[in-house]
Parts: structure tokens; sequence; C-alpha cells
């Protein structure tokens, strides 16, 4: 006697249009927590301990920069995602730093030191996960 064959369950692969939703939420979802870094990010450069400028927003933005590239990466499936959260970040820095309040003062003016590090390493920690990702041989 031969036992009964065996079903198979075909795994099958989800419709292509529900994967560019979730990659469409993925680029708007590191949009808007773009926005809303770089906002804590200038908030936090003008922080002090007992007078002195503590440089918390340049910690924050090593860390919340490369973790926004990541997200992006990530939830899109696309190296060139990152560029999103990397271009709108660099354009609100850039904005911030030119542009003058109804006062005529800066928001990041070009003696806090602590802005114009924050502004260099948030940019660089962009450009460190994008280039660990054109160095990386294998795919996503």
């Amino acid at each position: 006697m031969t036992a009964p064959p065996q079903v198979i369950e075909e795994q099958v692969a989800p419709p292509r249009r529900d994967l560019g939703i979730v990659r469409a939420l993925g680029v708007l979802v590191s949009a808007v927590a773009t926005l809303v870094t770089a906002l804590v990010e200038l908030y936090l450069t003008p922080l002090r301990l007992a007078g002195v400028p503590i440089g918390v927003a340049v910690v924050f933005a090593a860390v919340a920069n490369w973790a926004l590239a990541w997200f992006a990466v990530h939830t899109t499936g696309r190296r060139r995602a990152a560029a999103v959260p990397w271009v709108l970040w660099t354009v609100l820095m850039l904005f911030a730093a030119g542009t003058r309040t109804t006062e005529g003062d800066y928001l990041i003016g070009g003696n806090d030191w602590v802005a114009l590090i924050m502004i260099l390493v948030g940019s660089l920690s962009f450009a460190v996960y994008a280039y660990r990702l054109i160095m990386r041989r294998r795919p996503l």
C-alpha cells in the first residue's frame, strides 16, 4: 500500500500593491520623523548646564539621523531611500541657519559652536550610513 499524496501548500507572495503602500508609508514616516527630530535638535542646541553648553544636540543628531536613515532603508527596501531624510534634514538646517527671527536674530548663530557641530555631525551620520550601504556587497 502506498501512502496518499501529501498536499504541499504554496507560499503566496504578497500583492505588489501592498508592498508599494508599505514603501510609501516608510518614506512618509521617515520624512515626518525627520521634521520632528530636526526641531528637537534645534531646541536642544542652547541647552546649558551651569552656564556651559553641554552639546546634547550633537549626540542626539548623530543617533537620530543614523536611525532615520536605517528606518528609511529598511522599511522601503531601497538604499536610495536614505536620501529622503538626509536631504530634508539638510534643507531644514540650512533654513534654520539662514533665517532671521522678527527680532533680527538667527535661529542658528555663527558663534553657536554646538549648533555648528550638530550640523556637521548630523550630516556626517547620514553620510557614513550611506557609505556603509555603498560598500556593502550583498543587497538588503
